[in-house]
């Protein structure tokens, strides 16, 4: 999205205000959980992550937590702690987050600084169909979803930062991050 088409951080804030992130709301628990089911089934004993992004309710990083995967949050509007991206994590999680980048190339580079060699970078957002004009498109419609990824878009950053990419749902990609001495 062009820069002063962009809302104003009130504005995005005002938005994000009326999301209904209910933990204990079973229905987003199982949307949440095709990131979560396919990452947790990557990660080792005890590995400790930050979900980037978490919203107004957090319960990605409440899910993670409850299955033995400690979780820190990071959301510029509702858990701005910047000392959680002093430190390294084994696997990060941005879930209906990429899309308000206003800077997507920074964010990535952000994530790659934060994941540790070998650790996972899990990302949920919608792709943009073929068969729909972006204009008619529901997605585009939010006027804070500002940046949108293909497939190819996705494919582009793995190779952009030396990651491996997996694909577990349409609308979820998997990265992981090259260990030392990998080709």
């Amino acid at each position: 999205m062009h820069p002063d088409d962009r809302p104003t951080p009130a504005e995005e804030r005002a938005r994000y205000d009326t999301h209904e992130n209910d933990p204990g709301d079973p229905r987003y628990r199982a949307f949440l959980s095709r990131l979560a089911a396919p990452l947790m089934e990557r990660l080792s004993s005890g590995a400790v992550g930050l979900d980037y992004g978490s919203g107004p309710g957090p319960t990605l990083s409440l899910m993670l937590t409850e299955a033995g995967f400690p979780t820190e949050n990071f959301d510029p509007f509702f858990a701005p702690d910047t000392e959680v991206l002093e430190r390294t994590y084994d696997f990060l999680t941005c879930s209906e987050t990429a899309e308000h980048f206003f800077q997507p190339a920074r964010e990535f580079q952000t994530f790659d600084r934060l994941l540790r060699p070998g650790g996972w970078l899990g990302v949920m957002t919608e792709r943009p169909p073929r068969d729909v004009a972006l204009a008619d498109w529901y997605y585009a419609r939010d006027p804070t979803h500002v940046c949108f990824y293909r497939r190819r878009t996705m494919e582009w950053i793995a190779t952009e930062h030396g990651w491996s990419p997996e694909f577990p749902h349409r609308n979820v990609v998997l990265f992981r991050k090259g260990r030392p001495g990998d080709r």
